[in-house]
């Protein structure tokens, strides 16, 4: 690979020859001895090729810096580069916070070590940085990664059933296999002298199959354990050397039944950054409209949801009614209430005609009056205050060392939101506040979401009034061969991580997805310890978790227990057989 950043030899080269920004050339002087190569992905991205035993005390260089406050673990990457390049490849991926709000000098420092293939380890960053915690655990279960001196490697993605030694997305292994073994348990135990509650894995208070079991003394929460990934869809798997990169498109939008357009615009600009394409001013300015009107549903869905288990219905019908509009104005925009269908690898398929534009003033201007009514209603419930109010207090020392993002973060004093740190779209363009709590309670989530719905009103204004003329589409054509870049957004639940690596003609060889609840959702045991059960539903929901998201179709035959993949052909005439009543 090209050293692109310091023309080879970063091992010798000279610090200020390699590096403009300060932090970076503190980073290459303090750990020359274990930087390989280094190469500048993009205009904000950094690739540092490093010996796999420094992961460690790399990761918490940036992580801990006394300078760089919101710098966090992003995500961590593995890769089967075996027909690359002989070996696997594990990548934790950092922001680095230089200076919010300006986008110039922040950027993200990916750092790749190359592991053996006869003995894939690494030394484990989780050790000593919860945040890595999950990200070492889904490698060590779908790669066969080994990250030595990890706390917990119980299984995480792969079901109880899935045999031991095989992994999914190493690139020997075929997308349509589905083994199944003898299922087996891997509960924690719980502390002493403890009772279990169980919440999940099918609860009312959980729109999506999860399982918290809840240890408890008497009422209170002692501690924790999590199991998710029920409904895991194999997504990066389909995507990586079966479709093409346009085709793979359609698949990140149906990532998320709520942010779906998040991912795919995500994706579309970790493409567009291989290819080294900017895309038609106009384009920007359409996907950051889409991307506020999904903001604003996102937030006020979740806000319903909340007082709904506060026991204030009342807000739980207003909030939707006040949010049923701008399904409305989606759908007229877009086509679709939902999984819109309009970006496409080099910009959008659909214009904003000038009568849209209108309609878009008119429905914006009569939601913000209608969002202020909902906020005081809410706020001048004491019922639902009281309630809110102190529960589930998420301390920011704890939120930085988990890397929570989004509205969880902020309500907990992390001043973070790359629309405004690492702006993309038309963010930079554009002038918004980005709200900041302290309490860091589910009052403070509540208060946050709200605050940004207005926010994003206001972008939406903004954005309609300075939106240029021109194209909306810029051809891409061919795609290097085996480049890897980030795309990224700031989801109604926080930072949105997608990374890609080309494959030939025209097809991904690595796909990963990083949702936000990703990271948040680590974090909810430290939310819930101290509080009684009866608040668990609240705090769970108050971090508006995504868990198909988190996910990454195959039918199963619930009487024989026997998996079989379909291709769309007979997925419909089994779904028209069905609907017939034919078995």
């Amino acid at each position: 690979m090209e050293c692109s950043v310091c023309a080879g030899g970063c091992r010798s080269a000279e610090v200020e020859d390699v590096l403009e920004d300060g932090h970076l050339k503190e980073f290459v002087e303090k750990f020359r001895g274990a930087i390989f190569e280094c190469k500048k992905l993009t205009r904000n991205q950094y690739l540092f090729i490093v010996d796999r035993e420094a992961l460690p005390e790399m990761v918490l260089h940036w992580h801990n810096h006394s300078e760089l406050k919101e710098t966090h673990f992003s995500m961590g990457t593995g890769t089967d580069e075996r027909n690359i390049a002989g070996k696997f490849t594990y990548a934790p991926v950092i922001n680095v916070a230089v200076e919010p709000g300006n986008g110039e000098r922040n950027y993200w420092v990916i750092l790749k070590a190359y592991l053996d293939e006869d003995n894939p380890e690494f030394p484990s960053i989780a050790a000593k940085l919860p945040a890595a915690l999950w990200a070492e655990r889904e490698v060590y279960d779908l790669l066969g990664f080994n990250p030595k001196g990890h706390p917990d490697l119980r299984r995480l993605v792969l079901p109880e059933d899935w045999p031991e030694g095989v992994y999914p997305l190493r690139k020997d292994h075929d997308y349509k296999a589905s083994p199944m073994d003898t299922p087996k348990c891997y509960y924690k135990p719980g502390p002493p002298d403890t009772m279990t509650v169980p919440i999940g894995p099918y609860h009312l208070a959980l729109d999506e199959p999860a399982h918290f079991r809840i240890f408890v003394k008497g009422e209170t929460v002692v501690d924790v354990d999590y199991r998710g990934f029920y409904s895991h869809r194999g997504i990066e798997k389909i995507g990586e050397g079966r479709l093409t990169y346009n085709q793979v498109l359609f698949i990140a939008e149906r990532i998320c039944g709520i942010c779906g357009f998040q991912h795919s615009t995500s994706y579309a600009q970790a493409v567009e950054n291989i290819a080294g394409v900017e895309i038609p001013e106009r384009a920007m300015y359409i996907r950051t409209i889409m991307l506020e009107i999904e903001r604003i549903h996102s937030h006020m869905l979740w806000a319903g949801v909340a007082a709904h288990l506060t026991g204030f219905d009342t807000g739980f019908m207003h909030a939707w009614r006040v949010r049923e509009p701008v399904m409305w104005l989606a759908e007229r925009l877009t086509g679709n209430r939902k999984t819109y269908g309009i970006n496409i690898v080099g910009g959008v398929r659909r214009d904003f005609l000038d009568y849209r534009k209108e309609m878009i003033m008119e429905k914006i201007k009569e939601l913000r009056r209608q969002v202020e009514e909902f906020i005081e209603i809410a706020t001048g419930t004491a019922t639902f205050v009281k309630r809110a109010e102190g529960v589930g207090i998420l301390p920011y020392k704890v939120a930085k060392a988990y890397s929570v993002l989004g509205p969880n973060g902020r309500a907990s004093g992390r001043n973070i939101d790359i629309r405004r740190d690492q702006p993309f779209a038309a963010y930079k363009d554009l002038d918004f506040k980005v709200p900041v709590y302290k309490e860091g309670d589910v009052l403070a989530r509540f208060l946050i979401r709200m605050d940004e719905v207005l926010e994003s009103i206001w972008i939406i204004e903004q954005a309609i009034d300075q939106m240029p003329g021109g194209d909306v589409f810029v051809p891409i054509g061919e795609l290097p061969e085996y480049e890897e870049a980030l795309g990224y957004s700031e989801a109604p639940r926080g930072e949105v991580i997608h990374y890609v690596m080309t494959d030939k003609k025209n097809k991904v060889y690595r796909w990963k997805v990083r949702a936000p609840t990703y990271n948040n959702l680590p974090a909810v045991p430290e939310m819930l310890k101290g509080y009684s059960v009866a608040d668990a539903p609240l705090i769970i929901a108050s971090i508006d978790p995504c868990y198909s998201c988190t996910e990454r179709v195959q039918i199963v035959d619930v009487e024989t227990g026997k998996a079989q993949t379909l291709n769309e052909q007979q997925f419909n005439m089994l779904s028209i057989q069905k609907g017939k009543g034919v078995a």
